[in-house]
């Protein structure tokens, strides 16, 4: 009997930075995408052969650890992301963007340094753009390499990296 690669699908409505869809397999989670933005998520799903199964129990730990990072009670992610969808590179640069602790920021540059490839930024740069796991692979906290904040796919845009930095303490509005 051939076994069924299973994508799981789920909600997170309601959070202070707007409703989201999340997938994942059982090896983890595979996409985190802003409500409004539907059609992304089911171009990006198209490349995974499988079963899609509404599910929101599935969904449930990734639910809870979003919830309480937006209500500033969780700083680091502890349930499962599948890595396996990434090719290596991407793999390598986006685990090095996921160890960027809370409340701290690195540069494409920094990135680049860290996965051994320096002259690689802008492919960093790449590999944070395609990010399918925003706010749980923190592409937020990766700014230019001039330092400054640059664009962000999600939500609005460059106010929304804005206000996820701001809720790590990064930016403090007013000064």
């Amino acid at each position: 009997m051939m076994t069924t690669f299973k994508i799981y699908l789920g909600e997170l409505n309601g959070t202070p930075f707007g409703d989201f869809r999340l997938a994942a397999t059982d090896a983890g989670l595979i996409a985190v995408e802003w409500a409004d933005r539907q059609p992304e998520l089911d171009s990006y799903l198209q490349k995974f052969k499988g079963e899609f199964i509404p599910n929101q129990k599935k969904l449930a730990p990734y639910v809870k650890e979003l919830r309480e990072y937006f209500s500033g009670k969780r700083k680091e992610f502890s349930a499962p992301i599948d890595w396996s969808p990434f090719t290596p590179f991407q793999r390598k640069a986006l685990q090095a963007v996921f160890r960027v602790p809370y409340g701290e920021t690195r540069t494409y540059k920094d990135i680049a340094q860290k996965i051994g490839h320096p002259n690689a930024y802008r492919a960093v740069g790449s590999a944070n753009a395609t990010n399918p796991v925003p706010i749980v692979v923190p592409c937020h906290r990766i700014l230019g390499s001039d330092g400054k904040l640059h664009g962000y796919g999600g939500g609005d845009g460059l106010p929304t990296k804005i206000r996820l930095l701001a809720l790590e303490g990064v930016i403090h509005f007013g000064e």
